[in-house]
This record gives C-alpha cells, sequence and structure tokens, in this order.
C-alpha cells in the first residue's frame, strides 16, 4: 500500500499563550510551548501530533526542544518510507535507538494514528476498538491561586461551562498554609461541586500524614500524586490509612510502572496520561493493566493543544478503563487556538469531535503566528 508510506515528518514549536498564568508545584507558565509534529503520507494526506509536557521539563526531564531534536534526528529516519499501518514495528524499533524520551515518541505515534485514521477515513477512535461514547466528563484544574481568585474561577467556570470536578495545585507553597487555603475554598463551594487535590510529588511522608488527613476532613475527594513517584511504600500507606482515593500520576510513566503500583497496592487510581506513556499504544497497555487489576484510569492531560487533547478524548471514548472522568481541558486554557473549529465544552463536559483522524483541521495563518522564529 504505497500511498500509506511515511513520505515526511515535519516539526514545529509553537510557543501559544494562556488566558491566565497556570502555577504548578515548582513553576509558574504563561505561554504553553508546543511541538506540533506533521506526518505526511505518499497520498498528501497529513497527520497531527503534539509535543507537550506540563510547564517545562520540570515535570519529566523532557521539553519541546529536546523532542523536536530527538525526533527530526532519531524518530524520523525510523518512520520515513514505512507505511504507516506498520505502526507497530515502527514503535517496536523506536525502542532500538532512543531510549526513554516518552513525550517525544507519545507526539509521533499520535501524528502517525492521525495519518493513518485520515488516510481510511475515519475517526481516529475507530483504530483503538471504536469509540461506545460520544462525551466525558472534564475536570478544570485551577494552578496555585490565592482564595479570593481560585473561588471567583470556579463560579466563572460553573457558569459558562458547567464543570462539576474542580483539581487544587499544591506543593509550591507553605504546606500549612496551603491546606488552610484549600480547606477554606471546599468550605465554600464544597456543597456545589467536587475538589480533589495535585501535590505534583513534592510532599514527604511525614508532611502528607500531617496534613492530607485535614483535607480529607475538608471534604477533599481525591489525592494526587502526594509525594515522590519512587515512593511507594508512603503511597500504598497514605491510599490504606486516611480513606480518601489516591491517584497515582508521576508514579506511572509506562506500563511496568502501572504493574508496579497494582503489586503495591499504592494507588486506587491512575492517571493516564498519552503523552507521559508514549502514545496510544503504551496507554492501550496501562488502561488493560489497571483495568484487570481493578483500578479506575482517570483521562489526564499535560496541557496538550487542540490536536493532542483530541487524540486523548479519542482514546477515552474507545477504552471503557477510563472510568474516573478526565481533565482534557488544554485547549481551555489557551488564549486563542490553531485549529478551524474549537473542541466543545458544555455542561461538564467535552464532546468527541467528528470527522476523520482526530476530527480537527489546522489554522495554518495561527500556526504560523505561534511558530517561534
Amino acid at each position: 500500500m504505497a500511498d500509506l508510506t511515511i513520505n515526511k515528518v515535519e516539526t514545529r514549536i509553537l510557543d501559544v499563550p494562556l488566558f491566565r498564568p497556570h502555577g504548578f508545584a515548582t513553576t509558574t507558565a504563561t505561554a504553553q510551548p508546543i511541538l506540533l509534529v506533521t506526518v505526511t503520507l505518499e497520498n498528501g494526506v497529513v497527520g497531527f501530533g503534539e509535543g507537550v509536557v506540563p510547564g517545562g521539563p520540570w515535570w519529566g526531564g523532557e521539553s519541546v526542544e529536546t523532542m523536536q531534536a530527538i525526533i527530526e534526528r532519531y524518530l524520523a529516519p525510523v518512520m520515513v518510507g514505512r507505511p504507516v499501518n506498520e505502526l507497530s514495528g515502527i514503535l517496536v524499533d523506536f525502542e532500538k535507538v532512543v531510549a526513554n524520551d516518552r513525550f517525544a515518541k507519545a507526539a509521533v505515534d499520535i501524528a502517525m494514528h492521525d495519518a493513518w485514521a485520515r488516510a481510511l477515513d475515519i475517526p481516529l477512535a475507530d483504530l483503538l476498538g471504536g469509540a461506545f461514547r460520544k462525551e466525558l466528563d472534564v475536570t478544570w484544574a485551577l494552578g496555585v491561586l490565592p482564595l479570593d481568585e481560585a473561588v471567583g474561577e470556579v463560579e466563572e467556570k460553573i457558569a459558562e461551562t458547567g464543570h462539576k470536578s474542580f483539581k487544587l495545585k499544591m506543593g509550591s507553597g507553605d504546606p500549612a498554609t496551603d491546606t488552610q487555603r484549600i480547606s477554606e475554598l471546599v468550605e465554600k463551594l464544597g456543597d456545589r461541586v467536587s475538589f480533589r487535590i495535585d501535590v505534583n510529588a513534592r510532599w514527604d511522608r511525614l508532611t502528607a500524614l500531617r496534613f492530607l488527613p485535614k483535607l480529607a476532613e475538608a471534604g477533599v475527594e481525591l489525592f494526587e500524586q502526594p509525594t515522590p513517584a519512587h515512593d511507594l511504600d508512603t503511597l500504598r500507606e497514605i491510599t490504606t490509612r486516611i480513606g480518601v482515593p489516591v491517584m497515582a500520576d508521576e508514579s506511572v510513566c509506562s506500563p511496568a510502572d502501572a504493574l508496579e503500583v497494582v503489586k503495591r497496592q499504592a494507588a486506587d487510581v491512575i492517571a493516564l496520561k498519552t503523552t507521559k506513556l508514549g502514545g496510544l499504544k503504551e496507554s492501550a497497555k496501562v488502561a488493560a493493566i489497571a483495568e484487570t487489576a481493578g483500578l479506575a484510569c482517570h483521562g489526564a492531560t499535560s496541557l496538550e493543544g487542540p490536536f493532542g487533547t483530541a487524540a486523548s478524548l479519542h482514546f477515552a471514548a474507545a477504552t471503557p478503563a477510563i472510568s474516573y472522568g478526565t481533565e482534557l481541558f488544554g485547549p481551555m486554557l489557551l488564549k486563542e487556538s490553531y485549529t478551524t473549529e474549537d473542541l466543545v465544552y458544555e455542561n461538564g463536559v467535552v464532546k468527541l469531535p467528528e470527522g476523520p483522524g482526530s476530527g480537527l483541521e489546522p489554522d495554518w495563518d495561527k500556526i504560523e503566528s505561534f511558530t517561534r522564529k
């Protein structure tokens, strides 16, 4: 099938402004760097993927700059000249030339899936077993904000898009002050919506055991990765001791990690990011491990743009293991999009886009304006 042969792989770095600064445990982002990857087939079909990390290399060691170098110098030569429907073999061969670098691999994995689906004129979800749902719940994540600003943003999202679940970032400030801030926010609004926290693996054992019970008492419904990724013993202790579900994020960057979390009984939920896991194929392995063990999966985000978010949405729509909702809200943080149509967010859900591939088409004028010169 020569028309499915990969003709070229191209990358460009976009710097897309956010509508407001977004605070993580160790950094604050005012714009989102996105590596836009295009895979062009011999028949002229183009697929799109995105290399995105949440706020920069502090999270997993990769950045848009390192991803661009890895893809152009090492991964693209493995791809060019091979049919895109040999995707599994291409991914196997990636491992012979590049260890780890899962965010970079995810970008080209998704671009190849997108190109293949567009060439077949089918939705991306059809390559993954078919969508059994057309919309998914979306949790809105707040950055590290003062109490009054957080209350205002929650009220705004309830009114504008009907969000019912909110994630609160912690870990950058004094734990006692942070805990008081979150507790007051939950007290003000917890009878209308649900709240969860994400510490981004920044608390040690004693800090977690001191403050998480207070957050549980305040009504927080989920603890996301309160302690370091490697410390599964403490994560298990929190999971079994405090009585609030625990979600592993930084602790699960591969199927082997997921299996270890299952064996150690270290979490109740796995944050499944197609980016950190290396793409859709590896994400399917993690989903299968979690589902078999009775753990829930959450469709998590690295704050991808529209193409990356749409790919994760197609994956979630076709994967029953993702049973704990999603936070696929990345495009909502962008001041402007770079697709001709936006993903639809309303009533606390995001709709699965229709059409071949991801269902989205590029706005090349906007892409050019965001391209780093």
